[in-house]
């Protein structure tokens, strides 16, 4: 690898970096010292020369460390990619990421995102045309389903397009990988007879966990139909490992002799997750908290078929705004075109990126909380150390390359600015930021002015109806025309926030609010209708004084209540 890379030379750093994605670097990096190298020895020696910044050599002198790095993460394509796959490959991404830096970018990686389009199509969307049509290919495999759209060459695989340009849209790294095409290639084939010579010892894995009635008639192996072509769930009646075949009974009450091998059967899908993890060598995999026994299973089976089940780690679901879990079929939560409706591809990975281990609610109200938590950590990047910039979010939202700079102007800012000016287009907001920045232009600040068309978006959407401006108390009314008569008596051209911050707490102290929150919460609740609000100095320099002055003094009469 070059040394351009951003994660050549970081090895050091990231030995010790908190960050939640280096933990799990470390983690399955301990995992392939101990899977792939036979003696303590090796150990020893491969863990020397990664931690000395000389994973290369590790890799020339260590036969087996020589087989790159495999990171998955699956997609079920009866549907169309949500906010839980951009999840589930973002955050896998950035563990890679910190791999890369934690042994200097010179252990070749892979990103698989596998698509399970080989499972039985179940359920007929709601949303689709053709639901006639589709309902008569309930049961076969996605990617013999015909597409309601007429687009594509199949239901699954035209999914499995959208899924594609959903991920190139982000500009991830990866191989795409169908289950249709493995299992007809042959690609699992090797697995799959070894899945039939352990049968039984699949089976007593499974088993336990199953209730009486589906216990009776399990079995790992999915036949599809040579007559309708659909996948069956139906037992497995005789088994012939020599020829690698199964007989199970066919919907017209005919024994079917099959292989398992060319794509003629499909595994259950705890099996068949087991049964990927091996044959494709899988070395990372998350899942979501409700998978937990799920991966406890598989990674049994996966033993069985002479694998070595993946490093990885249970991260937590997202919740709506009532704290419930998120479901497709509720449409209780957010989708990603919903956020980039009100906020940049960056804040969304930037709200991701924390806590994976916590659950989040993802709802509205979120979106201008993450946008400004994400340029604050921008501002902060600049100033750090690198031990710093590798734990803060915005290097692994940027894959180790954060602008040096975004936005001059916060985007809670830009909202309560459109709110008081009313602002119905960007022309608006820019009469005000360009007497606050007179050398910035929607074209040297790119960056500023999408937030600006994002913050009118939220606030016509999402805030404008529900503003609700109270009135003043008399504390407060005086505070207000105090503060009127500073700023009035500061030069009009003034545009420095810190000066006119000043002021507004010394105006929260003379007047004795106590704690001095309470008198923000005033200012914002009282003159811009918000429980909270941007920070009041810098509100008022890009609002100007004159403005500022007058705001005050209606806020002060009752008036914006009335």
């Amino acid at each position: 690898m070059s040394d351009t890379s951003p994660f050549a030379g970081l090895s050091t750093e990231a030995l010790n970096a908190r960050a939640w994605p280096f933990e799990q670097a470390r983690n399955l990096l301990a995992r392939l010292l101990k899977s792939r190298l036979e003696s303590d020895e090796d150990r020893d020696l491969a863990s020397t020369l990664i931690h000395a910044g000389k994973t290369d050599e590790a890799l020339a002198t260590l036969p087996g460390m020589q087989r790159e790095v495999i990171f998955e993460t699956g997609y079920g394509p009866s549907g169309l990619p949500h906010i839980g796959t951009f999840n589930e490959v973002l955050r896998t991404t950035m563990v890679r990421n910190a791999f890369r830096a934690l042994t200097g970018d010179h252990w070749p990686t892979r990103l698989y995102c596998f698509s399970d389009d080989m499972d039985g199509f179940r359920k007929v969307p709601e949303n689709v045309p053709n639901r006639e049509q589709m309902a008569e290919d309930l049961g076969k495999p996605l990617t013999e389903v015909r597409d309601p759209f007429g687009d594509g060459e199949s239901f699954g695989r035209a999914n499995n397009a959208r899924l594609r340009a959903f991920l190139d849209q982000y500009g991830f790294e990866y191989e795409f990988l169908s289950a249709t095409d493995c299992y007809r290639s042959g690609r699992f084939d090797a697995t799959l007879l070894k899945a039939l010579e352990r049968f039984d010892d699949i089976q007593a894995i499974m088993l336990p966990t199953l209730g009486p009635d589906r216990r009776a008639t399990y079995s790992p192996f999915l036949p599809i139909s040579p007559t309708t072509g659909r996948v069956l769930q139906v037992p497995t009646l005789e088994r012939n490992i020599e020829a690698g075949t199964i007989v199970f009974e066919d919907e017209d009450g005919t024994r079917v002799e099959t292989p398992v091998t060319g794509g003629r059967v499909k595994m259950q899908w705890k099996p068949d997750w087991a049964m990927r993890w091996a044959a494709l060598g899988v070395d990372y995999e998350m899942a979501g908290k409700d998978l937990i026994e799920s991966v406890k299973v598989s990674s049994r089976i996966c033993r069985v078929l002479g694998g070595t089940p993946p490093e990885g780690f249970n991260f937590e679901l997202f919740l709506d705004g009532e704290g419930r879990k998120i479901s497709k079929s509720l449409g209780n939560g957010l989708s990603i075109e919903e956020w980039l409706h009100y906020g940049t591809p960056e804040s969304l990975a930037f709200y991701i990126y924390a806590s994976p281990k916590s659950a989040k609610k993802l709802h509205f109200d979120v979106i201008p909380r993450a946008v400004d938590d994400y340029l604050g950590q921008i501002d902060a990047y600049r100033d750090q150390e690198i031990d710093k910039r590798i734990e803060n979010p915005v290097w692994h939202v940027h894959e180790g390359r954060p602008p040096a700079s975004v936005s001059p102007v916060p985007f809670s800012l830009l909202l309560n600015l459109a709110s008081v000016a009313n602002a119905t287009d960007k022309d608006a907001l820019w009469a005000y930021i360009s007497r606050y920045l007179p050398e910035a232009t929607p074209q040297t600040e790119p960056t500023l002015d999408k937030l600006a068309g994002y913050a009118l978006t939220y606030y016509q959407d999402r805030v404008r109806a529900s503003k609700v401006f109270r009135a003043p108390t008399e504390k407060e009314a005086a505070a207000f025309r105090d503060l009127a008569d500073r700023l009035r008596a500061l030069p009009a051209d003034t545009t420095d926030g810190e000066i006119i911050q000043n002021e507004v707490y010394a105006v929260g102290k003379e007047h004795a609010f106590e704690p001095l929150r309470a008198w923000f919460g005033a200012l914002y609740e009282v003159l811009l209708g918000a429980s909270q609000g941007p920070r009041f100095g810098s509100f008022a320099a890009i609002y100007g004084l004159d403005r500022t002055i007058e705001l005050l003094e209606s806020g002060a009469k009752g008036d914006l209540a009335a």
